[in-house]
């Protein structure tokens, strides 16, 4: 059984930063797409980046320059680094997998499994 659990959300004052974390088990970790996507309320939830089994990355434009995705292999969890943060950044983030090993991830229909999500609300 496939298991995403993130944490790391919370309250940022605008401008500061944020790390996620997102701890997978259940499936080959490295060798799935993985990513992160954002749902503010009311709104459909759109990716934020995704990193391919190989490290590939790829962001979303407004995310571009201020966030870097990552992840470590050895230990099943995929990261999402968030600076210069600002109040459209906030809403629920959700660990996400690709379908299959070979699956690509460049929106929510592309997803294999979610995780719970975890609330970041940016403010001043």
């Amino acid at each position: 059984q496939v298991q995403l659990v993130e944490s790391g959300g919370g309250w940022v004052q605008t401008g500061g930063s944020r790390i996620l974390s997102c701890v997978v088990s259940g499936i080959n970790f490295g060798s799935r797409t993985m990513g992160w996507f954002r749902q503010a309320p009311g709104n459909q939830r759109d990716l934020v980046a995704s990193i391919s089994s190989g490290g590939l990355t790829n962001y979303a434009d407004s995310m571009k320059g201020r966030s870097i995705i990552f992840k470590d292999n050895a230990e099943n969890t995929l990261y999402l680094q968030m600076k210069n943060l600002k109040p459209e950044d906030t809403g629920a983030y959700y660990c996400a997998t690709a379908q299959g090993l070979f699956g690509s991830l460049r929106s929510a229909a592309d997803v294999g499994s979610w995780g719970p999500g975890t609330q970041v609300t940016v403010s001043s």
